[in-house]
């Protein structure tokens, strides 16, 4: 018998955007683009394809169909609170394909209001202190489990 995996909320979210064109659509609802077949455009998503992803973006609550027609109806696309807040992983997905990716060729850039161009940092909401891995300590929470895996029997 396999063994359970580890308990996980990075697991979680990606059963519900962790497939390329899921993540794909939520970065056209982020840059203004709602409407299916722009989606479709952008993304290269095969069409059945991007009707189950969106489908499924829709029962998760990370986006909703909003209409724009009645005659003959039409919906477009769009984020809900739940998939605003996914905006800081495109952001930081983004950013790191553009260090280690795209270098010389950076094909989108966002400014800041400030007038720069962004640079995310995940950094601790309480001090402010950047959240690099020599500053994190993991608490394993799962009953059963330890930062290396299940206690063993």
């Amino acid at each position: 018998m396999k063994a359970a995996p580890r308990p996980c909320s990075i697991a979680d979210t990606l059963s519900l955007v962790g497939e390329k064109y899921a993540l794909l659509v939520l970065r056209e609802v982020s840059l203004g683009v709602h409407r299916f077949d722009r989606i479709a455009r952008n993304t290269g998503a095969p069409r059945d394809i991007l009707t189950a992803r969106l489908k499924r973006l829709v029962e998760a609550g990370i986006l909703e169909r909003v209409p724009y027609s009645e005659r003959p109806q039409r919906f477009e696309y769009r984020a809900t609170a739940a998939g605003e807040e996914l905006q800081p992983v495109l952001l930081t997905l983004m950013a790191w394909g553009d260090r280690h990716l795209n270098e010389n060729d950076r094909p989108v850039v966002l400014e800041h209001d400030c007038g720069e161009i962004l640079s995310p940092r995940v950094v601790c909401a309480h001090c402010g202190g950047e959240a690099d891995r020599p500053s994190l300590r993991a608490h394993v929470r799962a009953p059963g489990w330890t930062t290396s895996g299940p206690y063993e029997a």
